[in-house]
């Protein structure tokens, strides 16, 4: 064990270290090899076990080890004591935390003399930046939160309402019979050229298209036990939604009641006036899809038509030309094409054509009025006795176009995405134009309306988008879910050609 000279301690001068005022007398307890309280200097000779001349380490000013005073404390040492001391700021904290004395009955404590002072640090760039940008995105998310709080709020106040405000109320009594006549079901309801996708899935089958002025409607039948369900798979089929019951009989007595006979109108008009009091020339599209076997569901369908079909209200070809009614019924799914052309002098019910074909068909081609078929088109390798592949493909559809004519078609229909494809690079190319403009140019050559079905719905700035290009391009009957944005929206007319121009985009109405 190295032994220590009393040259490698600094001299007392006699000056006890500062005691604190409540310490008593403990010189009966001292330490043995520190009699005193002496202050001692931490050097690395000293840490080796050599001791430095005192004289050396006094005169040369090197060392700037800081000088540590080992202070005996009482028993009865309080934190009180401790804050009343002269200790600085920075170990004020030691008065948080249990004294040892309270232990162990006497301990120790080191208080460092050295200068406190020191620079603050400066900030860091870095760490400003990512502060302010912590800000921003609290900020942002605040502004979030309060469009979806009000978007919330205003939900509980359908915008129908606002429409009413700009009205003018009459200051006196009216009559009941002042506001009605016979012909007001349809009333202030103007025909838009939409069709109304799954119009059984609406709040109100078939009436909610009617009060959006859609002038296209769509029942998907089922038979099972000589009887036509509508709805979209069998587990949606329920007894009391059947063909009869949501579109047939309701269908009859709208249009009973807009062709009355009255003592001004003695007898009906020819043809007869259809569903929209504001233009009775229009006619109401029913597209029937034939959900499964389609030959055996041909004649209950015919059957339930009868209604409608005996009051002259159906569109029908008379072996001459195509007289258009209130009511034109489009067969399509698995409807045979067959069926539909197996009368020569009378059809009530016509084709969907698949539009995809027209593409290759030659616009200067004369349009065939009343075309026949042939032994090529039936035994050609088409998609008969094929299932179902969507409303335009059937699996009876012939794949010749010259085939197709109003005498035995309405509807050219084609899957939107499985025909023209996604606008992947934010609007339509030109060559997927190019093949819309020579669908639409072929279908319409052959006399038929043109219609897509499986338009992308979202995000909602690119079906605007893609509802405004297929407009401009001249399709007939626009294919839409959403019947008050197809209605009553504006497209985004105001908005660039391509449909994403940022995130915000998608969510744009």
């Amino acid at each position: 064990m190295p032994q220590f000279s009393p040259a490698g301690c600094r001299a007392f001068h006699g000056a006890q270290s500062t005691l604190l005022h409540h310490e008593p007398s403990t010189e009966g307890e001292r330490v043995p090899f520190l009699t005193q309280d002496q202050p001692f200097i931490a050097g690395s000779d000293l840490e080796n076990g050599a001791s430095p001349d005192p004289s050396a380490v006094g005169s040369d000013n090197t060392d700037k080890s800081p000088v540590i005073t080992v202070t005996s404390l009482p028993a009865f040492y309080t934190a009180d004591d401790h804050i009343s001391s002269p200790v600085p700021p920075r170990w004020r904290w030691t008065g948080r935390i249990p004294l040892l004395s309270a232990c162990v009955g006497r301990g120790y404590f080191a208080r460092s003399q050295a200068p406190l002072s020191e620079k603050p640090s400066p900030r860091k760039p870095l760490k400003i930046v990512l502060r302010l940008l912590a800000y921003a995105l609290m900020l942002l998310g605040l502004v979030e939160f309060i469009t979806l709080a009000c978007g919330v709020f205003f939900s509980f106040f359908p915008s129908e309402g606002l429409d009413n405000h700009g009205k003018l109320e009459s200051s006196i009594d009216v009559s009941p019979a002042l506001l009605q006549w016979p012909t007001d079901f349809s009333a202030d309801v103007h025909a838009v050229a939409c069709h109304s996708h799954n119009d059984y899935w609406r709040k109100e089958p078939l009436f909610s298209a009617l009060r959006a002025g859609c002038t296209g409607v769509e029942a998907d039948v089922w038979l099972y036990n000589e009887e036509l369900y509508v709805g979209h798979t069998t587990a949606s089929l329920t007894p009391q939604r059947t063909l009869r019951s949501l579109y047939i009989d309701p269908l009859v007595r709208i249009l009973d009641q807009q062709n009355p006979t009255t003592s001004f109108h003695p007898s009906a008009d020819t043809p007869r006036g259809g569903v929209f009091d504001t233009n009775p020339a229009q006619t109401l599209v029913l597209l029937i899809d034939f959900k499964n076997d389609g030959k055996a569901t041909w004649p209950y369908v015919y059957e339930q038509l009868a209604p409608l079909r005996q009051k002259g209200y159906l569109t029908h070809f008379n072996g001459t030309k195509t007289i258009e009614g209130p009511i034109t019924v489009v067969v399509t799914g698995n409807a045979p094409y067959m069926n539909v052309v197996a009368s020569p002098d009378y059809r009530d019910m016509f084709f969907d054509a698949p539009l995809d074909i027209f593409e290759q068909l030659d616009p200067g081609t004369p349009a065939i009025k009343h075309p026949r078929l042939t032994a090529e088109d039936l035994q050609s390798p088409t998609k008969r006795d094929t299932p179902d592949q969507g409303q335009g493909r059937s699996g009876a559809a012939p794949e010749n176009a010259a085939i197709y004519a109003p005498a035995n078609s309405y509807y050219a229909s084609v899957s939107f995405q499985n025909s023209i494809g996604y606008p992947w690079q934010g609007k339509l190319s030109s060559k997927q134009i190019n093949k819309i403009r020579k669908q639409i140019a072929g279908a319409h050559n052959r006399g038929l309306k043109v219609r897509y079905w499986g338009v992308p719905n979202w995000p909602r700035g690119m079906r605007n988008y893609l509802w405004r290009v297929l407009y401009q391009e001249g399709i007939d009957y626009l294919n839409v879910d959403d019947l008050r944005a197809a209605t009553q929206g504006n497209w985004n007319w105001d908005k660039k050609p391509s449909w994403f121009s940022g995130p915000w985009r998608f969510w744009s109405s």
